[in-house]
């Protein structure tokens, strides 16, 4: 106390003219709407800076949560599309659950290998099986190849040895579409009738023939064609739809008639 009251006597004009000044300040800023607006102005975009940035630091950590109960809801109301459903008894038009989808976090992928794989984080404890398919928001995406208690393994469309059963969606034609290594972003469509024709931009779907993947995905849109010589099937180079350098969550799809109707096809019966 002695010290400060030495301090004001020493310095006693200068304290008194930043008092002053301090006064002064604090009546015009009162005494005109400027200079109220003025300092109004100031302290709102200082607090209106914190609270955008705490806002945005706050909607980082709470996205994955949300993406997770977007994946959730997706995944029920795919559940519940007609495709979903197979009719089995026409008299009475009683529907039985043909396709099941369940969400899934990519834990792993790669896309500049020639074998490619994912590791999701659903396993047999969830349900999931070898041979399902997995599709993500944007179109085809693998197949399982391996499952233990909480994960799952499954082989990339980016996979020399996957070959996806498709049509031509404008005209309903059965082909092939593979991938031959090199561009993740683009595969292959082969075994095209000669006659058939194909422009930049028509769609390639599954055919649901495999009984892997439900009729109608998307599988990507046509880039160009090679026409055949003396062939009687030609390729097109094909645009994936989706995006596998940047993909973080799937969907994997049950057949839940797959077991039954495997069982038809493999009996002996002539």
């Amino acid at each position: 106390m002695y010290n400060l009251l030495t301090f004001l006597r020493q310095y006693q004009f200068f304290a008194l003219f930043v008092l002053l000044e301090i006064v002064s300040f604090l009546l015009i800023s009162n005494s005109y709407s400027y200079h109220k607006s003025l300092r109004f102005n100031a302290v709102s975009d200082l607090s209106g800076n914190l609270f955008n940035n705490y806002n945005d630091i706050t909607s980082y950590f709470s996205l994955k949560i949300e993406n997770e109960e977007l994946m959730a809801e997706n995944a029920t109301l795919r559940n519940s599309l007609a495709s979903s459903f197979a009719l089995t008894d026409t008299s009475f038009a009683f529907s039985d659950s043909l396709y099941n989808y369940l969400p899934a976090h990519v834990i792993s992928n790669s896309v500049n290998k020639q074998y490619n794989f994912m590791l999701v984080n659903k396993g047999s404890l969830h349900g999931v099986e070898k041979e399902m398919g997995v599709i993500s928001h944007q179109g085809i995406a693998g197949i399982v190849i391996g499952t233990s208690k909480h994960y799952s393994r499954i082989m990339s469309v980016l996979h020399k040895n996957t070959r996806i059963s498709g049509r031509i969606k404008k005209n309903n034609q059965l082909v092939n579409v593979i991938w031959k290594g090199e561009n993740y972003q683009k595969g292959l469509v082969n075994d095209i009738p000669s006659h058939i024709r194909l422009n930049p931009g028509d769609t390639i779907i599954t055919s649901g023939n495999s009984l892997i993947f439900p009729e109608g995905i998307v599988i990507g849109t046509v880039i160009d064609q090679t026409i055949p010589d003396n062939k009687s099937l030609g390729e097109a180079t094909l645009a994936f739809c989706t995006d596998f350098n940047s993909l973080q969550y799937v969907y994997l799809i049950k057949n839940k008639m797959k077991p039954e109707q495997d069982s038809l096809i493999n009996s002996n019966v002539q």
